[in-house]
């Protein structure tokens, strides 16, 4: 149960904070260095909406998974850096990554850790998206967004296109209380041609990353 390429080493974290300190905008964001997150982009990075259906949405076209590896994952994994909640799974775990592109456009990369077992049983066709694998025959699922980040990554501006940091956010999957998945996944700043500028989050204690709206209206264009 593997892809075509080795797994990519996981995003560097510039700035990350928990779910709720980016809702209620305290102790994980610098207020005097930070413009608070757009109204559209708050429903695509806090919201527990499917992302693929809202890519579809907004692009008007199908969501296209293409994978890139899904391999057993070491004890001690060498440029991982996984969520906190990955722990919570039972081993041995398993790791997919995949990008999502609508068209010609790449709009999104994920990678999400599984139960060896749990992903044998849900993830037997690897073109779905896995909110599609997982609601088959209507089954309940429900997702929880556990916290934000900005990332940067050499394959990633390679990727996207696009010069980084890339907006990221990671999650899990419950159904019946059982944890079933632990996702992590990074935007494309090419979203801003929907969505409108994101805003930016301080990093450290002082200077915020540029925000990538003033490159927006060069990338409609070319698009």
């Amino acid at each position: 149960m593997t892809g075509s390429a080795p797994l990519l080493p996981s995003p560097r974290i510039l700035w990350q904070a928990p779910y709720q300190d980016v809702v209620e905008a305290t102790a994980g964001l610098d207020a005097a260095a930070t413009q608070p997150l757009t109204g559209p982009w708050k429903l695509l990075l806090l919201g527990d909406g499917s992302p693929t259906r809202h890519l579809q949405l907004l692009t008007g076209t199908p969501v296209q998974v293409e994978l890139i590896a899904m391999a057993a994952e070491p004890e001690q994994p060498a440029g991982a850096h996984p969520p906190a909640e990955v722990a919570e799974l039972a081993p041995p775990l398993l790791r997919r990554q995949v990008w999502l592109r609508c068209g010609a456009h790449t709009l999104a990369w994920a990678e999400s850790w599984w139960n060896q077992a749990e992903a044998e049983a849900h993830l037997q066709d690897r073109r779905l998206p896995i909110w599609r694998s997982l609601t088959t025959n209507r089954a309940e699922l429900f997702r929880e967004v556990d916290g934000l980040a900005r990332v940067e990554a050499p394959w990633l501006e390679r990727g996207f296109g696009v010069a980084g940091p890339f907006w990221s956010r990671h999650y899990r999957f419950f159904r019946g209380g059982q944890e079933l998945t632990v996702i992590r996944e990074v935007f494309s700043p090419l979203l801003e041609r929907w969505l409108g500028p994101a805003g930016t989050p301080a990093v450290g204690s002082s200077a915020a990353i540029p925000s990538h709206a003033s490159v927006a209206p060069r990338l409609a264009h070319s698009l």
